[in-house]
């Protein structure tokens, strides 16, 4: 490969590493198929297509092995966290196309044009890929939440963020005892709590009650995060601070949901 387009792509390889590996569902079939790039590259340079940014022809060329090939996903996810594999599995689910219009634009910040580009097909086709794409992401993480909130205002507003993004609120519970309680006859698949509750007790120990009988995600909205940001023990991986955005709220959601993650502080 000659120096200049080794220098060209180089610092693209990373990135094109962690979108195959998210693509295929593993790091072997993904690692298997950034090689089989390479070799193709060393074999014959040419096959990078040098009028277009580095990092489009290689991604470009990725994609015609991948879609040329199909060396197939690992047998068994591999090298994965819980939460990226249950991210895989969704992923699954997608058709090939859109599940790579969402990864090439959501994580690897490829514009709708350089997305089309990439992928060979027109630029117009884009949005209704990532259409479908998400819609399989709702369809997928749609569940019923149990709000802990003792400000009646404050439940009303995330009763309506919940139920705008298509989930249905199980149960708003304003103390500890109250939200185990609806936990267990509810079943709820997502919990948002706050810290301090009306009766004086805490959220903090609501959760760890409700995770120790349930495996589910947990998102924290409090007015003293500092509470669970001491550094001394486990913190949650969603925590978010009052007054809130919704668009916060609304992202939190859906990404505990995507991921599956439950509180770490409970671990």
């Amino acid at each position: 490969m000659p120096e200049s387009l080794s220098q060209a792509l180089a610092p693209h390889l990373p990135f094109l590493r962690r979108y195959a590996r998210a693509l295929t569902g593993g790091q072997t079939s993904g690692d298997a198929y950034v090689r089989a790039c390479l070799h193709a590259i060393v074999n014959s340079p040419a096959v990078i297509d040098r009028s277009v940014h580095p990092k489009i022809a290689l991604y470009r060329l990725f994609h015609a092995i991948w879609s040329g090939t199909q060396l197939g996903a690992d047998a068994t996810i591999d090298g994965l966290s819980r939460q990226e594999a249950t991210a895989q599995q969704r992923l699954a689910a997608m058709t090939p196309e859109s599940r790579q219009a969402l990864l090439l634009t959501a994580m690897e910040g490829f514009s709708d044009a350089d997305t089309a580009a990439v992928m060979g097909i027109p630029g117009e086709r884009i949005q209704p890929l990532l259409t479908e794409a998400l819609a399989e992401i709702d369809r997928q993480t749609r569940t019923r939440v149990l709000v802990i909130e003792d400000e009646p205002l404050i439940a009303m507003d995330l009763t309506g963020i919940v139920q705008e993004l298509g989930h249905e609120v199980a149960a708003v519970a304003r103390t500890r005892a109250d939200a185990v309680e609806a936990a267990i006859r509810e079943k709820p698949g997502l919990v948002l709590a706050d810290i301090h509750l009306a009766d004086g007790s805490s959220g903090i120990d609501a959760v760890k009650d409700i995770l120790a009988s349930f495996t589910l995600p947990v998102i924290f909205i409090t007015a003293f995060p500092q509470r669970l940001l001491t550094g001394e023990r486990p913190e949650p991986t969603f925590l978010l601070t009052k007054p809130f955005d919704p668009r916060t709220v609304k992202a939190a959601i859906s990404q505990a949901l995507f991921f599956n993650s439950t509180a770490s502080m409970a671990a």
